[in-house]
Order: structure tokens, then C-alpha cells, then sequence
């Protein structure tokens, strides 16, 4: 059975929902990657030392990573010796088989959660990625799941970052706990685990400031943060998400590299991904990052926040492929 047959059949016990959702959010990634591979498949037809050179032009272009890319090439080469492929058309599915070989991750991408208690997950990242949206887009998930949610505005410095959360939750309608601006981040956490122990909550989402005005570090900041969590609920934080903008690329790799190794990060969040033709930024971070993909933000509206999985993201990128090959096969039958 050919890969792109299996793809689809491991695909079709998925819901078509999310199927769709993947589909329509790496659209621009899909006209940006995979349909420059197709066309440099139809005009080069053999493969030769120039295809190999453009092939891998496209594949540095949608943000796949320099250090990745060249590994893929070696893995390609390799594998065009060994099965005597010579007709360019009948290296697509190698390709797509070997990008989600790099994708594919043996940790679990479905978030952690405190099975005898309140599940406390932190957020991190730089200012403007997306965190806000994405708290609330997950308490909207876990609300959607019957779970009672609290959100902490845990982002005192930035101007407006307490009003943007409160929004949020008013959408969703959940209440979020927070004090004036400027106020020590920690003490929010403290009455944030507070209120969440005293209403009951399943789980608490807990905003964190992306930056300091003042000069105190914010690794310091978020030491304490973690403290306080801790006294109160041992196990936690569950989850210390980091948000990424994956329409920055490799400025996003750069800044988790940066944060993520100081911050205790478990996973990480790819927003924006329907905005941007880099889509191939998920495989350089999985690459270079020892840290899941836990959850990718595919379009602007409440429900677009699906936990990241490697089969849906690879059935995207190659859906047009997928469906010649099924015409083609009808055509031949």
C-alpha cells in the first residue's frame, strides 16, 4: 500500500472537523512548499544534482531549517540509491513520508493534566505572539469539555494585557482573577490558586508577562511565580507552554531556544499558522527543540486551537497529491 493511501486511511477514523481545520490552516503553507515541489516535479521530471539544489531552495524558503534540511537531503539521496528512483515524480511521497518521520514524536502531545486536583497550566512568551488568544481559545476548549476554568492575569506590565484577558473570559465566561497594573506577578498567581481551590475549578490558565519594564529578570519572575504555585499545589505547574508566532520563523526558533531552556517550558504552542507560508518552521522546531508541539492555532475563530498531530499536519500539506493519486488509481481501475 502506497504511503499516501495509508496516510489517508489512518486520517479517515480522525473527525472530519479537525481534518478540515488542518486543511484549511496550512493552506497558504501548501501553495507556499508542496505545490513549488510539484511544479519543480513536472519541469525537472529526473532527478539530478540541479533538482536536488532547487529542492532544497524550496524546503530552506518554507522555513524548514538549514541544519534539518541538509540531513533530509543526505536521508533523500540515500534513499533514491537504495530504491533506484529515478523519476522525480516518485520521490513525493518519500519526501512526505521522511517530513513526518521529523515531525512524528514519541512524547504525547495532549496537555497534562493533575488527575486529583486543579490543573494549573502556565503560559510564556515574548509580547504580541498570540498568549492571550490562546488562553482563552483553551479555556474555551476545556469549558467546551464541561471543566471549570479560572484565568490568572498574571501580565501586570503590559498596558492592556489585564483588559485583553478579561475579554476573553467574558466570551467564554470565565471569570478571571487579577489586580491593579504594576502589581507583583506572584501575588496574582497566590490569589488566583486561592480562588481556584475555594470555587472548585478543574483548571487554572495562567497568563505571565512576556517582558519587564523594570530590571528585575524575568526568569526571576517567573522562579517565583513557580514558588508560589508550588506551595499551594505541589504537582503544579501541569504544563509551562511556551507561544510561539509561527509567522516570524525562525525568529520564533531563535526565541524559544532563548526562553526555553532557562524557563522549565514542557511545550509549545505554534500560533498563526493559517497566516503564513512558513508552515515548515513546526519541523525546524521539532528538529532543534527537544520540546512537543502541543498546540497549533489554525484560523482566528474560538474552536481553531487543535492539539497538534503529525499525521493531520503531513495529510495537509500533501492533500492535493493524495487526491491525484486516488484519480489516478480510479482512472487505472
Amino acid at each position: 500500500m502506497s504511503f499516501f493511501k495509508r496516510l489517508k486511511e489512518s486520517i479517515s477514523s480522525k473527525t472530519e472537523n479537525v481534518t478540515k481545520q488542518f486543511r484549511d490552516g496550512l493552506e497558504k503553507t501548501r501553495k507556499g512548499f508542496i505545490e513549488k515541489v510539484s511544479d519543480l516535479v513536472i519541469r525537472r521530471k529526473k532527478i539530478d544534482e540541479e533538482f536536488y539544489e532547487e529542492l532544497e531552495e524550496i524546503l530552506i524558503g518554507a522555513d524548514v531549517g538549514v541544519n534539518t534540511v541538509m540531513d533530509l537531503m543526505d536521508d533523500l539521496r540515500a534513499e533514491v540509491k537504495k530504491r533506484r528512483i529515478e523519476d522525480a515524480a516518485d520521490l513525493q511521497p518519500v519526501l512526505s513520508e521522511k517530513l513526518m518521520g521529523l515531525l512524528r514524536d514519541d512524547s504525547s502531545n495532549e496537555l497534562r493534566e493533575n488527575p486529583d486536583g486543579i490543573t494549573v497550566i502556565l503560559f510564556v512568551g515574548v509580547n504580541g505572539v498570540g498568549k492571550t488568544t490562546t488562553i482563552g481559545k483553551l479555556a474555551h476548549r476545556y469549558k467546551q469539555e464541561g471543566k471549570k476554568v479560572l484565568l490568572a492575569a498574571g501580565d501586570t506590565f503590559r498596558a492592556g494585557a489585564i483588559e485583553q484577558l478579561e475579554v476573553w473570559g467574558e466570551r467564554v465566561g470565565v471569570e478571571v482573577i487579577k489586580q491593579q497594573p504594576g502589581s507583583d506577578p506572584a501575588a496574582v498567581m497566590f490569589d488566583a490558586v486561592q480562588a481556584a481551590k475555594q470555587r472548585q475549578a478543574d483548571v487554572l490558565l495562567c497568563d505571565t508577562a512576556g517582558r519587564l519594564q523594570n530590571k528585575t529578570n524575568l526568569m526571576e519572575e517567573l522562579n517565583k511565580i513557580f514558588r508560589v504555585i508550588q506551595r499551594e499545589i505541589p504537582s503544579a505547574p501541569h504544563e509551562v507552554l511556551m507561544v510561539l508566532d509561527a509567522t516570524t520563523g525562525q525568529n520564533a526558533l531563535s526565541q524559544a531556544k532563548l526562553f526555553g531552556e532557562k524557563s522549565g517550558v514542557t511545550g509549545l504552542v505554534l500560533t498563526k499558522l493559517d497566516g503564513t507560508a512558513k508552515g515548515g518552521i513546526v519541523i525546524a522546531i521539532r528538529q532543534e527543540l527537544n520540546l512537543p508541539v502541543k498546540l497549533v492555532g489554525l484560523g482566528e475563530k474560538m474552536g481553531d486551537l487543535q492539539t497538534f498531530d503529525s499525521e493531520q499536519f503531513v495529510h495537509a500539506l500533501f492533500a492535493g497529491l493524495i487526491k491525484e493519486e486516488e484519480n489516478a488509481a480510479e482512472q487505472q481501475g
